[in-house]
């Protein structure tokens, strides 16, 4: 292996590792001549969904309850989100892009103002803020109609231990209902790790 050139007072120490690495790993430098073997970056390294497994009707609630993650065609990519009474969890540290589709009808013969949801993030694992909402809404059609609506936010995730997102379903009228399937996405949530944080 040769250097490339430099000049007669130029001087370092590079420190190779002592093992050839496995297949498609690159050598990288800590900065003070250290070499090492890493795996090359880029591509999705977390990626999972889950879902509203039954309907909800409700006027304004969490989703706290009949989750599951999508197993439809689909497996998470990497460690997954953890989920406990609707409180999401991440798996590792990163900048998180974070969707919640909704999918609502109504039965009743009344205005539905709105209908949505919002999605919730703390910080310190105790106070939440909204960071995202998107609503839809119709007027009186003499029977049953249905709306949908769709929002994202990009979370980073600087400690899996303190930052946390939940989710909540928004209607002016208590009798809507969010719907929910276990072989289809109505209402879901999405968690995609876009890179490092």
């Amino acid at each position: 292996m040769r250097s490339p050139s430099h000049s007669a007072s130029a001087s370092y120490t590079l420190t190779f590792p002592t093992t050839d690495g496995n297949a498609d790993q690159f050598l990288q430098s800590n900065g003070s001549g250290v070499l090492t073997w890493a795996d090359a970056g880029g591509g999705i390294t977390e990626a999972d969904q889950f879902r509203l497994s039954s309907d909800l009707t409700t006027n304004d609630a969490f989703f706290t309850t009949n989750l599951e993650r999508n197993d439809n065609n689909f497996d998470k990519i990497g460690t997954g989100m953890s989920e406990s009474s609707g409180v999401f969890s991440f798996p590792s540290t990163g900048i998180y892009l974070v969707s919640l589709n909704i999918v609502a009808r109504a039965t009743s013969l009344g205005d539905i103002r709105y209908a949505g949801g919002q999605i919730h993030c703390t910080a310190d694992n105790s106070n939440y803020a909204i960071l995202a909402e998107a609503y839809n809404g119709c007027n009186n059609h003499g029977s049953a109609y249905y709306f949908s609506s769709s929002m994202q936010a990009i979370v980073d995730v600087s400690n899996t231990t303190n930052v946390k997102v939940k989710f909540n379903a928004q209607a002016s009228n208590s009798s809507v209902i969010f719907g929910g399937d276990t072989v289809k996405n109505e209402c879901c949530f999405t968690f995609i790790r876009l890179g490092d944080t």
